[in-house]
């Protein structure tokens, strides 16, 4: 993997210096996961606000979207429903959870993300709860929510993603339904290229020491840490959750843009993204 050029900007705000490979704990890993979504969040939105939209709930680069994959459950179960969305960034997922009648809240490390994600919900006269947190310190009681919901928000962010899991559990209901969407793990392996150069292995799926950005100190300015399929596996196992399903979106025909790494060349021969549907027994 390299830096990323088209995040430029962001990487000049937290004094991004250079690529190194090391073991990165949970504080550490957080404090430059606000830090750098805080600098990037106006050329991110800006570069995929129409991607994502203002109040739709697109899972992936895919395009998978709930209103057509019904993830959370049919959009009856929807209606009343307290819903948590894990890493919301600007939240327009939990703006379209909204207009299907449900009760979500929008949790985000970054207080720039959210700062557009109330934006947002002014513009468009949605009240959406905004919430600043950690994905490991989940800052509710126990049973609050009856479903959450993550669109590669958190997950693939955090040192500790077992203890989200355990987190998450908690603050479900019983018979409450967890789905994530994260990187797909064999992407690990590639580089971060949508075209032809993205196509070769370059490093182990196995190794799962974290990509990790640094200042001039040595510092982490940028993580992203990596799980293989068994150990996202035994992280949702370990947290006493069931796991029911595990999408593998297709790259679809009508779709041709590029986002980041993902790309049709790509995306017609190997997964970009894994979806892990759970439930906390009820």
């Amino acid at each position: 993997m390299s830096t990323r050029d088209e995040y430029f900007s962001a990487e000049q705000v937290v004094g991004t210096a250079g690529v190194a490979r090391r073991r990165v704990g949970s504080t550490e890993s957080e404090a430059a996961g606000r830090r750098w979504w805080d600098a990037d969040a106006d050329d991110y939105l800006a570069e995929h606000g129409a991607d994502i939209g203002d109040a739709e709930f697109v899972w992936c680069p895919e395009r998978l979207h709930e209103g057509d994959a019904r993830l959370l459950g049919p959009p009856e179960e929807l209606i009343g429903a307290r819903i948590l969305e894990v890493g919301a960034g600007s939240a327009p997922c939990s703006r379209w959870l909204a207009a299907q009648g449900a009760r979500p809240v929008a949790l985000d490390v970054s207080g720039g993300m959210l700062r557009h994600a109330a934006v947002l919900n002014a513009r468009l006269g949605t009240d959406v709860p905004l919430v600043q947190a950690g994905a490991e310190h989940l800052p509710f009681g126990d049973a609050t929510f009856d479903l959450a919901c993550s669109a590669f928000g958190a997950v693939p962010f955090v040192a500790d993603p077992r203890r989200v899991m355990r987190e998450v559990h908690r603050v479900l209901r019983p018979g409450g339904r967890w789905v994530f969407a994260v990187n797909h793990p064999i992407r690990w392996a590639f580089p971060d290229d949508p075209g032809p150069a993205g196509l070769t292995v370059t490093q182990s799926y196995f190794d799962r020491t974290p990509y990790l950005e640094v200042d001039g100190e040595g510092r982490a300015t940028y993580v992203e840490h990596h799980r293989t399929l068994g150990d996202r596996v035994r992280d949702v196992v370990a947290a006493r959750l069931v796991l029911e399903d595990l999408v593998e979106p297709e790259w679809p025909e009508w779709h041709d843009g590029v986002w980041g790494q993902w790309s049709r060349l790509r995306g017609e021969l190997f997964p970009g993204t894994a979806i892990f549907v759970t439930r906390r027994p009820g």
